[in-house]
């Protein structure tokens, strides 16, 4: 394919033929467009040299790139392109070069629930008959199934994931757009039907400079990536909801909101809770429903609603849409049930790692539960140190007995991180470094009425020490420690 087909215009007016991309310089072949990208600990245009070593006949860069390689550039015959925002424009050259989309396609941002959302919108669809996958940080699922390193991955990665997928017969997929993925452009070139926005609190401020900047990134799905037209179902209850919702109507996008909110088009009227779930009373253009949901945590309700909005964005019945509401399961390691004990007692495994996800998963575990919630949580390494000490605090706040444990210590000092967690929990909270004590501790508290929700790596299987990864599953040690108290072992 020639270069000026990738949408790339080369120096001198050169239009060589492409043979492929890449951004790895290990996997440059003779013919390949190599995108030397800026990075956060240094420039790809350090290994442009490399790149024409290994036959690259174009280079995407920057003007810091082109100028970091230009003594090997000018003796090269291969073609410059020098773009203002070269992950943008690799996205765009992707996009193109595989082609081949999911006919129906839809985004979802925000701090909590992307995953669940996702998960939620691909099951109505099987639900409905229609071929679907999701796409994020469980990995590619559905109809289709692949693994992913990022939740939002590299432009390369996603668009041959993508045309992948519609090669197997996949017509829908929903995608989480994580704020990183938006910031370096990777959803550009995705062709999104609708786009859903589920909340915002503190995270990833190790990544971007405050709140507003993190705010802005989420924002790009509405008025950058979106195309005008395209639907926009945005929770109202969150306060930056509000903001979304104005750029949504700036842009020209259609509206649908979900909430408690008495403005909100998916209105949440009421839930009533019990062990095993809860049922759901909301309305739709003034039309009232009730549902049963096979889910754990009133916060669910906003995410199914959210999930069912983007459904009907992306062109499906409503009424068709509710009916398949019940048949939704729950999110692997998203408040999930990963064991009872022999008095009744339940352990459930949730993802929650940011201070509000923390906080939103106890607080809506507590009408399910008749006795004590006991939380068993940790704060990740080499990430935002400024919510460890807010995590400790939501556990102090919503949870009765408190266990601070390692989660994904990484390059850091555990023991420091610990600290800093337990100076929001209090001088009540237990400090067990060992995580699997710390589960077989929490287990061993539980009694006849008490859950315990162990908080933080939700379906991970690894711990992050160092650089190594342990085997580690959250849910599997909750299941070892029930069987050995109960004497199952």
């Amino acid at each position: 394919m020639r270069l000026s087909l990738l949408g790339l215009r080369g120096d001198k007016g050169r239009d060589p033929d492409v043979t492929g991309i890449s951004v790895d310089s290990r996997e440059t072949r003779p013919g390949h467009l190599f995108a030397a990208l800026p990075g956060s600990a240094r420039h790809g245009g350090e290994f442009i040299q490399y790149a024409l070593r290994q036959g690259a006949g174009a280079i995407l860069t920057d003007r810091q790139g082109a100028d970091i390689a230009a003594a090997e550039l000018a003796a090269s015959d291969a073609a410059l392109v020098v773009a203002e925002d070269p992950r943008a424009a690799l996205a765009g050259a992707a996009a193109l070069w595989f082609a081949a989309q999911p006919e129906t396609m839809v985004g979802i941002t925000g701090t909590s629930g992307k995953t669940s959302v996702a998960t939620f919108t691909r099951q109505i669809w099987q639900e409905l008959g229609h071929k679907a996958i999701s796409l994020g940080t469980m990995g590619v699922q559905g109809d289709y199934q692949a693994k992913l390193a990022h939740t939002t991955p590299d432009p390369l990665t996603l668009h041959r994931v993508l045309a992948e997928a519609a090669a197997a017969g996949v017509t829908h997929a929903a995608m989480e757009a994580s704020s990183h993925g938006l910031d370096q452009r990777r959803l550009d070139g995705v062709r999104l039907k609708a786009g859903g926005f589920t909340n915002f609190s503190q995270d990833h401020l190790d990544y971007h400079k405050d709140f507003d900047d993190y705010f802005s990134a989420k924002a790009l799905l509405f008025n950058h990536i979106l195309d005008e037209g395209a639907g926009a179902v945005i929770n109202i209850d969150d306060p930056r909801g509000r903001q979304i919702t104005q750029i949504a109507r700036d842009r020209g996008l259609a509206l649908t909101t979900v909430g408690r909110d008495g403005a909100a088009d998916l209105r949440i009227l009421g839930q009533r809770y019990d062990a095993t779930g809860q049922d759901l009373r909301f309305s739709w253009q003034g039309q009232a429903h009730l549902i049963r949901l096979s889910l754990i945590g009133g916060f669910q309700a906003e995410n199914v609603l959210a999930a069912a909005g983007l459904v009907i964005a992306a062109g499906d019945d409503p009424s068709r849409v509710f009916d398949t509401l019940p048949q939704l399961t729950t999110v692997r390691g998203r408040m999930e049930l990963a064991a009872m004990r022999d008095n009744g007692a339940a352990v459930f495994v949730d993802y929650s790692h940011k201070p509000g996800a923390l906080a939103s998963a106890l607080q809506s575990l507590r009408p399910h539960v008749m006795g004590r919630i006991i939380v068993v949580f940790g704060a990740g390494g080499d990430r935002d140190r400024l919510k460890r000490p807010l995590m400790g605090e939501a556990a102090r706040e919503f949870a009765d007995l408190v266990f601070v444990t390692d989660d994904n210590p990484r390059s850091e000092d555990p023991a420091a991180i610990r600290a800093e967690v337990m100076a929001g929990a209090g001088p009540e909270a237990i400090e067990v470094g060992d995580r699997a004590e710390a589960i077989l501790r929490g287990v061993d508290a539980l009694q006849p009425g008490d859950a315990l929700l162990i908080a933080g790596k939700g379906h991970e299987t690894g711990q992050i020490i160092g650089n190594d990864i342990y085997p580690f599953d959250d849910a599997e040690q909750a299941s070892v420690a029930v069987a050995a108290l109960d004497g199952k072992i």
